[in-house]
């Protein structure tokens, strides 16, 4: 095996871990938080966190992924101009979290955590930056590149619905999450290693 083939097969293993952990990891996240409430309050704790931490890394994660997926379109500009959407929504998306991450290990309770809270979204653009408009640009970016690829027959189209799906029942209720997760999960992994751009399609 020549090293360019090395190289290559460990890129796509590299990738397939992305499209796989990313899914998986908001499922996870979904969870705990399920669980951190059964009490009737979240936060802060050792769930809390865990669960948060979670989160970030999907987020972290799901930045390969958006690229790849553009990569997968062919690279054009319609496709590029959504990845750059995407991610300024992962960027928001992750001040979010790490703000409640934040919040939730300098919280001596919850009604500390309240105040905290109260105290950030009163911060003149926070709401609409970081938790409203913002991250809801990182589920449209994902939203247009599964479709964009479906199009381009890339992926088959089941594929983009189950990730059109997930992105539709996100914004209904939190406690949704675990199973928006196993959507992305259905709709993004496997990822397929062997697959090429659109453009390169015969």
């Amino acid at each position: 095996m020549s090293g360019t083939a090395a190289v290559l097969i460990i890129e796509g293993m590299h990738k397939s871990f992305a499209f796989l952990a990313a899914p998986l990891l908001i499922t996870a996240y979904g969870l705990i938080r399920v669980l951190d409430g059964l009490d009737g309050e979240r936060g802060p704790g050792p769930a809390w966190t865990t669960g948060h931490l979670a989160f970030l890394l999907a987020l972290l994660l799901f930045v390969p992924v958006l690229r790849e997926m553009r990569r997968l379109t062919g690279g054009r500009a319609l496709a590029t101009a959504t990845l750059g959407i995407a991610l300024v929504g992962v960027t928001c998306s992750l001040a979010q979290v790490s703000i409640d991450l934040v919040i939730g290990l300098l919280a001596a309770d919850h009604d500390d955590m309240r105040r905290m809270f109260t105290d950030v979204h009163n911060l003149p653009g926070m709401d609409i930056a970081v938790y409203e408009a913002g991250p809801v640009l990182f589920f449209l970016g994902l939203l247009v590149l599964a479709c964009h690829l479906a199009a381009a027959r890339a992926v088959p189209v089941w594929r983009a619905a189950a990730v059109s799906l997930a992105v539709l029942v996100a914004p209904i209720d939190l406690d949704l999450l675990p199973a928006v997760g196993l959507l992305l999960l259905v709709g993004l992994a496997p990822f397929p290693r062997g697959a090429r751009p659109a453009a390169a399609r015969s």
